[in-house]
């Protein structure tokens, strides 16, 4: 478990990162927990659907539990669905974190964890978003269009795609010679490797308030 510490006598906040691939984001939230960009925080736990995925790698170098949940073990999505809740509640997790999880999440998984499950997308919500929109698509999607500036968002979710109540977004301006990879990589290192360490430290010091679908960053 990779921990930091807040002010004296406040309870760290349990964290799971869920994740399918090779984990930069993951690997951001891991840093920042060592850097003190984040504090009161405890990753105790990493999850994949990919037993191949490089993200258990990082937690397994970082002393991070881990363990795969792969929709191909199991028989019905029904039962896949179960074990997955079963694997998030058995951390015992405050948030849980999508940082780059490609797989539906269930319905009473998001019912439990309302208000308390984030995701990172890489566009500025409502753009590029929803059914369809994931990974190197959103910035495909941006080039055909010609948009000027992309970006990336952190929000909670909900039972819609990419609608649950935004929590941080940052822009990213586009280059004329910009490839999806090259964008892409942009993306992460100026937005989503800054924002979601920065919404989890928000979370874990009680700076994050939700109502009537929108949130309010405290002082």
């Amino acid at each position: 478990m990779l921990e930091r510490t807040g002010a004296a006598g406040q309870k760290p906040l349990r964290v799971v990162v869920m994740v399918s691939g090779g984990g930069t984001n993951l690997q951001a939230i891991i840093d920042s927990v060592k850097d003190g960009t984040i504090t009161n925080t405890k990753i105790v736990g990493v999850i994949s659907n990919n037993k191949n995925a490089y993200a258990l790698k990082r937690a397994e170098e970082n002393g991070i539990p881990s363990m795969c949940v792969s929709p191909k073990e199991f028989e019905t999505r029904d039962i896949f669905n179960e074990k997955l809740l079963e694997a998030v509640d058995s951390y015992e997790p405050d948030l849980v974190v999508l940082a780059g999880f490609l797989v539906v999440i269930p319905p009473e998984m998001i019912k439990k964890y309302e208000n308390r499950m984030i995701n990172i997308h890489p566009s500025l919500i409502p753009s590029f978003c929803g059914k369809g929109y994931y990974g190197l698509k959103v910035h495909e999607a941006a080039l055909a269009r010609g948009v000027k500036v992309v970006g990336a968002t952190v929000h909670f979710v909900d039972e819609g795609t990419d609608t649950g109540p935004i929590i941080l977004q940052k822009a990213v301006e586009v280059q004329q010679e910009d490839t999806p990879e090259v964008l892409q990589h942009r993306v992460m290192e100026q937005a989503e490797w800054k924002i979601l360490p920065r919404a989890i430290d928000l979370i874990a010091n009680g700076k994050v308030q939700v109502a009537d679908h929108k949130t309010t960053i405290l002082p």
